[in-house]
């Protein structure tokens, strides 16, 4: 049985106090990096020295999330970085898209697949025996603080039909959205402006938002 796990995406962290804002999600379950290259979508982040940086400051794996052209030439350096999942969009990897999953495997990390939200599940279906996890965007990648868009919802039941294995949401997610996501059927939920935002430290810290999300997700699960 799979569960619920949450991935905080440093994304909207506050990057003055880094270690801080680890410790703040110390009961997290993964740490999601966006790495993004000003091309394939319109924003830049972070590379390899900061998967690094992080990698010396939690032991909670890092799920790292290219959002780059030619991934393939950059998968080498963000596992030696220290990345312990690492997902490629199929926009991207069409033409050998086998190649690229086999690549990121044969480092001996879990490779995932990524979509962007009009992206038809078509377009991985003969990928799901290759890969060890799906990413299905629930926004536009480029920018954390979008909201959720609800026309993903079908996407994750259509795939979950068909899929066992885990499926990660990436995009919108927050406290009054992740229950419908995991009814659908996704099971790792990657938060970042619901998690790190001052609008909810207000109210309730990382770590019980954390704890909110799982406990229920797996009540709804079970």
């Amino acid at each position: 049985m799979l569960k619920i796990k949450v991935a905080p995406s440093i994304l909207s962290a506050d990057f003055a106090d880094l270690k801080g804002e680890l410790k703040k999600i110390n009961n997290a379950d993964l740490v999601h990096i966006d790495v993004m290259d000003g091309h394939f979508v319109p924003n830049i982040t972070f590379g390899p020295l900061l998967v690094k940086t992080i990698k010396k400051e939690t032991v909670i794996p890092l799920d790292v999330h290219l959002m780059i052209e030619e991934p393939e030439k950059f998968i080498s350096d963000f596992v030696s970085a220290g990345a312990d999942l690492l997902s490629v969009h199929i926009e991207v990897i069409k033409q050998n898209a086998s190649e690229v999953i086999g690549q990121i495997k044969s480092l001996g990390v879990k490779a995932g697949i990524a979509l962007n939200p009009q992206t038809p599940l078509s377009a991985v279906e003969s990928l799901l025996s290759e890969v060890d996890f799906v990413l299905l965007m629930s926004v536009q990648p480029g920018f954390a603080g979008q909201k959720f868009k609800q026309e993903v919802i079908p996407k994750i039941k259509q795939l979950r039909r068909r899929w066992k294995g885990d499926i990660e949401l990436d995009g919108g997610i927050n406290l009054t959205n992740f229950r419908d996501v995991i009814k659908a059927g996704a099971n790792i939920l990657v938060a970042a402006s619901a998690i790190f935002s001052e609008t909810y430290r207000g109210e309730r810290e990382p770590q019980k938002i954390i704890k909110e999300m799982k406990d229920e997700g797996n009540k709804i699960w079970h």
